[in-house]
């Protein structure tokens, strides 16, 4: 047996490595991508197309406005002069934030009341609106108290001291600086690992059957498990080179801390490949050509990394939703990597997650022999 499973090994590593596109497939893509998706995955916000309406033209409304300048979140690109041409830059899609500041703003401030400054938003991209709206928020916020502050110094500078505030003060913990993209580039290792495993898989099993060599080796002395194990086997250490090769390379190159063990971060990568290596394998017993291949392989990986939490919170998704990602491995995988990134968590932490992969994989490999048997049969 372990002489023929070794040819069969010999066999499958000949015919990966022997062609320069598919050497090139295997190390050149996931590079790219990890740089790719590590820098455009984030849900950070910068230079955003903003217009001002200045109607005041007080030293106040000059130095509100200096402030949303000198901000990195905001670039201002226009001084307009009247309402109606903030509204069709908006609608035109040239400005995504309006600031408007009536006549009157300074006088109000100098009163003691409160001054208005109306914020116009184009709210296509829910999630920029939001985020643009915070910012904004925090930076009003701040020139409230500060010119609030200066009222009191002048004119009772003794209660400056006497009047309480309240102070925040966060303190985020694991990742300090709110850096999205520490969030995103463990969940591009898992993304791309899916990716790589099952099409890899499923891609070399169904050529095997569309080019005829499958019914050739069958005729062979090799029995249908070693067959398995030969063609699962060469692509699950491939799935381990790649997850390796994407992990260094996103640690390095976007200076994500890794404060885990290897040992974990191996362990849950070697139940996920298993895992995927399982799905490669079911999707190769229900395709007759790679291109049915493809368009299966796709069928599972979008729905996958969607339920994952890889780019939206699994708690805002119905429920029903919700209990149907328990049955995606990638859920668990990206609590791992984010967990032993991140984090520094332990397998007393992460055993749960350990254990969902270790049933799913196991699930998934008996339920893909066995189809794959009665295939061959």
């Amino acid at each position: 047996m372990l002489g023929r499973l070794k040819q069969m090994l010999i066999k499958e590593f000949i015919q990966v490595f022997r062609d320069k596109r598919t050497r090139f497939i295997l190390i050149g893509p996931p590079i790219i991508q990890m740089l790719v998706f590590g820098y455009a995955a984030t849900y950070e916000i910068r230079h955003v197309p903003t217009v001002v309406l200045d109607l005041d033209q007080s030293q106040e409304s000059r130095d509100l406005l200096s402030l949303f300048s000198s901000s990195p979140y905001f670039d201002v690109q226009r001084q307009l002069s009247s309402s109606s041409e903030l509204g069709d830059l908006i609608d035109q899609g040239k400005a995504t934030v309006g600031l408007k500041i009536d006549a009157g703003f300074a006088r109000r401030l100098r009163s003691g009341q409160t001054a208005p400054l109306q914020v116009i938003v184009d709210s296509t991209n829910s999630n920029t609106a939001l985020i643009a709206s915070g910012y904004i928020a925090q930076i009003a916020l701040g020139y409230a108290q500060t010119n609030q502050q200066d009222r009191i110094s002048r004119i009772a500078p003794e209660l400056l001291e006497a009047v309480p505030t309240v102070q925040l003060e966060p303190r985020p913990w694991h990742n300090p600086g709110l850096k999205s993209r520490w969030f995103f580039v463990p969940g591009v290792i898992g993304s791309l690992t899916l990716v790589l495993v099952v099409t890899l898989t499923a891609f070399a099993v169904v050529r095997e059957r569309e080019i005829g060599t499958l019914e050739q080796i069958m005729v062979t002395p090799i029995r249908p498990a070693e067959f398995i194990l030969g063609k699962t086997l060469p692509f699950f250490l491939i799935g381990l080179f790649d997850v390796t090769l994407i992990a260094v390379v996103g640690t390095l190159w976007f200076q994500v801390p890794f404060r885990g063990h290897v040992s974990v971060l191996l362990t849950g990568s070697i139940l996920f490949i298993v895992s995927m290596l399982g799905v490669g394998l079911l999707i190769s017993t229900v395709s007759s050509t790679q291109q049915q291949a493809m368009v299966t392989s796709f069928f599972f990986i979008m729905p996958a990394i969607a339920f994952s939490g890889f780019g939206f919170p699994i708690s805002t998704m119905p429920q029903w939703m919700q209990t149907l990602t328990y049955l995606v491995p990638l859920r668990y995988f990206l609590i791992v990597l984010r967990g032993a990134y991140l984090k520094g968590a332990g397998m007393a932490i992460l055993w749960p997650q350990m254990a969902a992969m270790a049933g799913l994989g196991a699930a998934l490999l008996t339920i893909a022999i066995l189809r794959f048997h009665k295939a061959l049969d």
